[in-house]
């Protein structure tokens, strides 16, 4: 008696190009952001997407409402997506270096104080040694940088903290000092340090929640035990360390800040520093990557340089 045959499984199929659009649709978690990322309309990408799913033979995504999040194929999917997009971007730029022909574009971030006062000098000279390499720098606080950098927004992140999410790699870059902020008028102006207990008879301006200023101020108050952040007199809470430096100079108040971001106040004689008697503010600037997503060429071009400088300062 003859067996009856199985039917056969279906074949599983895809592009490049269709892994590219569904990474994007999950990695945002919508059609029309995806759809302005891959330079489509709308109909064309959900199109592409119910194709990949034929090709595939399941269900890929999930439509909640106005978000779209992946079923548990379309998790299993997305991963081995970002490591072939990676690998194919990765070829890509060896065989230009091979060529002689390095080029293309590195996407980095970084926390106020390294995103406006060292970066810019730094991409400049990386620069110099490849000119045609561009670098996109996008500034935020800390916890925004090392979000971007896991979600795959950014390549790299420089933040005024190490990182603690396990998905991180962290390397110590910078040190800085940081410093009591005060106008060139106020009563302290002639002295060179301050007591602790004296912040809270004084207005203070604060950064926006998430700074890394201010994570590593809190931090050394808790290790002082005196008091927390609590206990100064907050007159306001400002989103960058210039408007901070601005706040200060119409006496708003007077505030903690980095020792560079002050360097020309400080030489006109805008702005005075002063120390916290006993209490040392230093902190390092960490440059970190997810140890997820294989570091592109140029990727590792930059991280190299970034690490090199670092090594120049110590």
């Amino acid at each position: 008696m003859a067996q009856s045959k199985r039917p056969p499984f279906p074949s599983v199929d895809f592009d490049l190009r269709q892994l590219e659009i569904f990474r994007k649709v999950v990695e945002l978690s919508s059609f029309s952001k995806a759809a302005k990322a891959v330079y489509l309309a709308q109909p064309s990408v959900s199109e592409r997407i119910a194709t990949l799913e034929t090709m595939v033979g399941t269900r890929l995504l999930d439509r909640m409402g106005r978000r779209v999040i992946p079923t548990k194929a379309g998790e299993i999917l997305y991963k081995h997506a970002v490591l072939l997009l990676e690998m194919k971007e990765t070829a890509c730029l060896e065989m230009q270096e091979f060529l002689g022909t390095r080029k293309g574009r590195v996407s980095l971030g970084g926390s106020t104080i390294p995103g406006e006062y060292i970066l810019p000098r730094l991409i400049g000279e990386f620069r110099e040694k490849y000119p045609s390499v561009s670098v996109t720098l996008s500034i935020s606080d800390s916890e925004q940088i090392r979000t971007s950098v896991l979600e795959g927004a950014l390549e790299l992140g420089v933040v005024g903290s190490p990182a603690r999410h396990r998905s991180l790699i962290s390397n110590e870059l910078w040190k800085d000092e940081l410093v009591l902020a005060i106008p060139a008028e106020h009563p302290w102006a002639s002295r060179a340090e301050v007591d602790l207990a004296e912040l809270p008879t004084q207005p203070f301006i604060f950064r926006e929640e998430g700074s890394g200023t201010f994570k590593i101020l809190e931090e050394f108050l808790k290790r002082d035990g005196s008091f927390g952040l609590e206990s100064l007199n907050r007159v306001a809470e400002l989103g960058t360390s210039t408007a901070v430096k601005e706040g200060i100079k119409a006496g708003l108040g007077i505030s903690i800040l980095s020792a560079r971001a002050l360097d020309t106040e400080l030489k006109t004689g805008m702005l005075k520093a002063l120390r916290i008697r006993g209490l040392r503010l230093v902190r390092s600037f960490h440059l970190v990557r997810d140890r997820r997503r294989i570091a592109s060429p140029l990727c590792r071009a930059l991280l190299d340089f970034l690490l090199a400088s670092a090594e120049k300062e110590r």
